[in-house]
């Protein structure tokens, strides 16, 4: 199985990822919406007095002094997954939806093509040598091993999507204008350290454990649970509704740690000013204190939008790849 499973993995996830990064690019856009720090060019502040106008008898109007006044931000409109990606079109063009695409394949080919090798792997090893027997405990396990190491290797492919991704959402003299993924790499070892290329590491690896284990475990239990009560045969349609569900358990278990992820991710640490966010927590209990719990599933819609397609590619996929390459 060794090499074989990685490739397998690493065609498929490159094929889904591809063809499902403008639902991506949505979902990190939404996450990031709201974020106070960060200057939003479509929403003016305006200026509200500190104290009310009065007027003596004689009807003359007494003015506050400037320092009276005081700054209202006022709080961003909410956004669905279609005005975001309408807005995109409009401001930055078509080609903006692919944004950082390159980036995407690379995290494919290091993160995905690790993890889907790599449970399959432990699959082969932690099944019952005799009845083949993979047990739903065993599956979460191996998905945790196998996310979490694929995580800790595509870590800086992930940061380089992120930021390309939330380029065009910032104003355009804090744009960073990365040309691939290379040059973002690059660009973030010598501004910023190569330890930047690992920033939100353990936001990722976390991501990617609940990720993988929700969603290689549920293909794999949900496969063989309709395949053992014979409701549907060993085809497309059986692919398609395990990896579909799959495909939603893993959006529902990952979405707050993705929420945190992105934003960690995506701060900008000025020199000699203090990063906007301390570490995951900081970053998760100012979310919620300015925003409510609920932001922690902000960018869901599009999350399942894009969880259950590009799961829907992956594994369908993945089960043309093996008939192709049975024989190797």
């Amino acid at each position: 199985m060794g090499l074989k499973g990685f490739v397998e993995g690493g065609i498929a996830s490159i094929v889904a990822g591809a063809s499902t990064h403008p639902l991506d690019l949505i979902k990190v856009r939404m996450q990031l919406h709201g974020e106070s720090h960060v200057p939003n060019p479509g929403v003016q502040p305006h200026y509200r007095p500190a104290i009310a106008l009065t007027t003596s008898g004689a009807g003359n109007v007494s003015v506050p002094a400037a320092s009276a006044f005081r700054m209202v931000e006022p709080q961003p409109p909410r956004v669905g997954p279609l005005s975001v990606g309408v807005g995109i079109v409009r401001a930055e063009g078509v080609a903006a939806l692919f944004s950082g695409v390159s980036a995407t394949v690379l995290r494919q080919t290091l993160y995905s093509a690790t993890r889907m090798g790599l449970y399959e792997v432990l699959k082969q090893k932690w099944s019952d040598p005799k009845t083949r027997n993979f047990p739903l405990p065993r599956k979460i396990a191996a998905g945790m091993v196998a996310g979490g190491v694929g995580a800790a290797v595509g870590n800086p492919a992930d940061v380089a999507m992120v930021r390309m991704q939330a380029d065009g959402r910032l104003p355009i003299n804090q744009q960073r204008n990365y040309k691939s993924v290379v040059d973002a790499i690059g660009q973030m070892s010598k501004r910023e350290g190569v330890a930047s290329l690992w920033r939100g590491s353990a936001l990722t690896v976390n991501r990617a454990m609940i990720v993988t284990a929700s969603q290689l475990a549920s293909y794999d239990q949900i496969k063989e649970m309709i395949l053992e009560k014979g409701i549907m045969s060993d085809g497309i349609r059986t692919h398609v509704t395990a990896s579909f569900a799959a495909g939603f358990v893993a959006a529902v278990a990952s979405n707050p740690v993705d929420v945190i992820k992105t934003r960690v991710m995506n701060m900008r640490a000025e020199p000699g000013a203090p990063p906007p966010y301390s570490g995951a927590l900081d970053c998760a209990l100012k979310t919620v204190r300015a925003e409510g719990p609920m932001a922690l599933y902000k960018g869901f819609v599009p999350t399942i939008s894009r969880q259950g397609p590009f799961t829907v590619v992956l594994f369908v996929t993945l089960e043309q790849v093996r008939k192709m390459l049975k024989d190797f």
